[in-house]
C-alpha cells in the first residue's frame, strides 16, 4: 500500500478550509484505512540507503493487536510461554512500549515496559549454580540492562533509530548488546586472556579445550524454543563467514570429505579445512560466550 503526504504551499495554508485535513491527519488516515492501524515505518537506513523493515510475521501480529482493547493486549503481552497461541513477540512488546508515548499513555508504558525488562533479563546468560554468579557476568548483565534502560528513555523524548532492530530481531539485538557489553567490561578490567593468540591468530590452549566439549546444537539444547531463538540471534553477530560455517554445520554439511563428489563446507566457500576448523572454534566460543556466559 502506498502512501501519500499531503503537502501545501504557505499560500494555500491561509486559504485552507477548517474541514481540511492538515499533513499529519493525512498520515494518519492513510495508516488507518479499512479500521486497520498499520504500524508506522521504521526509520534506520541500510548502507544501501534503504529502509530497515520489519519480518512479515510481525507486520501482520502488529496489525491484529492493534485491534485488541488495550488491557487485552496487556495481558497477552504477559504470557511467557513461546509456544501458548496468545504469546506476543517481544518484537511486538518493543512496538508499542514505543508507540505508548505517542497517544501519552504512561499506565501502559509502565506495565508494558516490566514486561519487556522481564523477558531481556530472562535472555541474559545465568549461571547454572542459581546461587553463584561471576562478578564479570553481573557486570555485564547490569551494562545490558542500563543500555536498554538508556535507549528506551531516550526513544521517549526522540525517536531512537537503535531501538528499529529490536522490533525486527530482539534476541538478535540483545546478543549485540551482550557482546558489546563484555568487551567494555573485559577492557575496563584490563584482561589479558584473548580468545586467539595475538601473534599467531590460533586459538589458546585453554579455548581450543573448552570449545572441544561444546556443541551448540546438541539435541537437549535445540530442542527448546527459547534456546533455539536465543541462538539465532548470537550467530547473527558473528562475521559473515563465521555464520555462513555454523548454519552449514547446522545442516549437517561435513567440514571435509575423502569423497571427491561430496558436497563440503570447504569446497563450498572455497576455503582449506584448516582456516574452516579454526573459524567454527571462533565461531563456538563466542556462542558460547554469549548463551552460557563467561565462565572465566
Amino acid at each position: 500500500m502506498q502512501i501519500l503526504l499531503c503537502s501545501e504551499s504557505r499560500e494555500g495554508k491561509k486559504r485552507r478550509s477548517p474541514n481540511r485535513l492538515s499533513p499529519l491527519s493525512c498520515v494518519i488516515s492513510a495508516l488507518a484505512i479499512g479500521n486497520r492501524l498499520l504500524a508506522l515505518p521504521l526509520r534506520k537506513r541500510k548502507l544501501d540507503g534503504s529502509i530497515y523493515v520489519r519480518p512479515e510475521a510481525i507486520e501482520r501480529m502488529l496489525e491484529q493487536l492493534e485491534l485488541l482493547p488495550r488491557d487485552v493486549l496487556t495481558e497477552r503481552c504477559r504470557i511467557r510461554d513461546r509456544g501458548d497461541p496468545g504469546y506476543v513477540p517481544t518484537e511486538c512488546v518493543m512496538h508499542f512500549i514505543r508507540a505508548s508515548h505517542r497517544d501519552n499513555t504512561q499506565a501502559r508504558f509502565a506495565s508494558l515496559y516490566r514486561i519487556l525488562l522481564e523477558r531481556a533479563a530472562y535472555r541474559l546468560p545465568r549461571s547454572t549454580n542459581t546461587v553463584h554468579i561471576s562478578s564479570s557476568q553481573a557486570e555485564i548483565n547490569d551494562l545490558v540492562m542500563d543500555t536498554i534502560n538508556m535507549l528506551v528513555a531516550g526513544d521517549r523524548s526522540e525517536y531512537c533509530e537503535k531501538l528499529d532492530f529490536f522490533e525486527i530481531r530482539f534476541d538478535g539485538a540483545m546478543a549485540k548488546l551482550r557482546i558489546d557489553a563484555q568487551r567494555k567490561v573485559w577492557r575496563r578490567q584490563n584482561r589479558t586472556s584473548r580468545i586467539e593468540n595475538a601473534e599467531t591468530g590460533e586459538l589458546r590452549p585453554e579455548v581450543e579445550q573448552a570449545v572441544g566439549a561444546y556443541d551448540p546444537f546438541e539435541y537437549e539444547k535445540i530442542a527448546g524454543q527459547d534456546y533455539r531463538s536465543k541462538l539465532d540471534g548470537a550467530i547473527d553477530t558473528l562475521p559473515l563467514l563465521q555464520q555462513r560455517i555454523v548454519h552449514m554445520l547446522r545442516k549437517g554439511i561435513p567440514i571435509d570429505s575423502q569423497d571427491t563428489y561430496a558436497v563440503t563446507i570447504s569446497k563450498t566457500l572455497g576455503k582449506v579445512e584448516k582456516t574452516i576448523r579454526s573459524n567454527r572454534d571462533k565461531a563456538y566460543e563466542a556462542l558460547r560466550c554469549i548463551l552460557d556466559g563467561d565462565r572465566s
